[in-house]
């Protein structure tokens, strides 16, 4: 398909978010299209083979409850997929039977390089003391011009390194197509290397992998593989390798594992935490390491072997680990907002919006999807931030003059979430 040359809403990124809000505008009668860098779906297919939705789907929107993955009023995973958590090319195939049973115009290998506001103006809505001129969207497929833009793009494919020395010898675990792969890749395979030989003189607790002082003086290896970071991909991430028969670190500043909240972006969810539990049950060779801030990672040698076999990882107290495989770094996202971001305020860790999701900075820009936060609170799951969709498409409406009376469906059905004084995660009578 060609790129259409104008649009009253562009919007970026073609995820639950991107088509969630373009089903919403769907209603409307408005002129927009989702430009997306890949394809539908695109980052659940580069999840691991064994990674799973955290959230459950189950099919019970005929009696008014809305499947925590669904990201339209009338449709539900579970009942599309007969799959309670999906994968990640499951859940890419609901999105994609969503855009086209609603027939979405997806425009695909489109990358945006450059988001340009037109001309300020004094407003006269009264909603802010500026509005903009529309929008030049600078694609790799051309320009194009927009009324209105809604950033979808989410985080996945913008994986944060951890910003410490020797960060490139780790491996992000957003790009491990699959742990067991991961974990057949690095074993020994029964050949005997000077870091077998020294794990195998060591009946050792965590502590006992400090170094020695002096060169190339290395500590006992306890683990195949060494994970930093303790949050949902990390112990995530040490599942799926200790199901295949590694043996795992996980370093952690915090230690999520340790604490409780009714809000489940601030702690491990309840289904990581359960399948955690039952693996230390069942005595799985996880070892979960608390205040424990990586400071560098060092290849190093250990004898007639390859100069990768092994790795020293050097916390900020002086402790050392060693890891047989390249360390895995779970150390989150950086987010999509990099080719945006002159255009957003900041408040705090997040960008700054509206009621409205509105850019505070540059009005006419709103954010969708699992980087949206008010009030310090994170609607980084599906089920919250689908609940924001129709606000917006309500929003870019009523500017338009066209009727939004359609979006009432996502309000009657509890997907229409306008008073965000109802989100208090510290609330709970549990």
């Amino acid at each position: 398909m060609t790129l259409p040359e104008t649009l009253d809403v562009a919007i970026v990124g073609a995820g639950p978010a991107g088509i969630g809000t373009a089903v919403a505008l769907e209603s409307l009668e408005i002129e927009y299209a989702v430009l997306e860098r890949d394809c539908i779906g695109s980052s659940f297919r580069q999840w691991p083979d064994e990674m799973r939705l955290l959230t459950p789907s189950f099919p019970a929107t005929a009696f008014g409850t809305r499947d925590l993955n669904a990201i339209t009023p009338d449709t539900s995973p579970a009942l599309a997929l007969d799959c309670e958590h999906p994968t990640g090319e499951q859940y890419a195939d609901y999105l994609e039977a969503v855009a086209a049973f609603h027939e979405v115009p997806v425009y695909g290998d489109v990358d945006v390089d450059r988001v340009v506001p037109g001309d300020a103006t004094e407003s006269e809505s009264g909603e802010a003391d500026v509005e903009i001129d529309g929008f030049t969207l600078q694609t790799s497929a051309g320009s194009l011009e927009a009324d209105y833009v809604v950033w979808a793009a989410g985080e996945y494919q913008y994986p944060a390194d951890g910003s410490f020395p020797g960060a490139e010898h780790a491996v992000h675990v957003s790009t491990v197509d699959s742990w067991a792969a991961y974990a057949d890749r690095w074993s020994p395979d029964g050949a005997e290397t000077a870091f077998d030989r020294e794990s195998s003189d060591a009946d050792a607790e965590p502590s006992a992998r400090v170094a020695a002082d002096g060169a190339g003086a290395v500590g006992p290896v306890t683990d195949d593989v060494v994970i930093v970071g303790g949050a949902e991909s990390g112990i995530d991430a040490a599942l799926g390798l200790a199901d295949a028969g590694c043996s795992v670190a996980v370093l952690d500043a915090d230690g999520p594992w340790q604490y409780r909240s009714p809000d489940p972006s601030e702690v491990l969810s309840p289904r990581t935490s359960e399948r955690l539990e039952r693996a230390l049950t069942e005595g799985r060779p996880i070892d979960l390491v608390t205040d424990a801030r990586v400071a560098s990672i060092e290849c190093v040698q250990a004898g007639p072997v390859r100069a990768d076999d092994g790795y020293v990882l050097r916390t900020t107290d002086g402790d050392r680990f060693r890891s047989r495989a390249p360390p895995l770094l779970a150390t989150g996202f950086e987010g999509s907002l990099a080719v945006v971001d002159d255009l957003f305020a900041s408040d705090g860790d997040a960008p700054a919006l509206t009621d409205r999701d509105e850019s505070t900075e540059t009005p006419g820009l709103f954010l969708v999807g699992p980087q949206v936060a008010h009030d310090g609170q994170q609607f980084c799951f599906i089920y919250k931030f689908r609940q924001r969709f129709a606000v917006v498409a309500e929003t870019i409406g009523d500017r338009l003059g066209v009727d939004t009376d359609p979006l009432e469906a996502y309000r009657e059905r509890g997907m229409f979430l306008d008073d965000l004084e109802c989100c208090e995660p510290a609330y709970c009578d549990c």
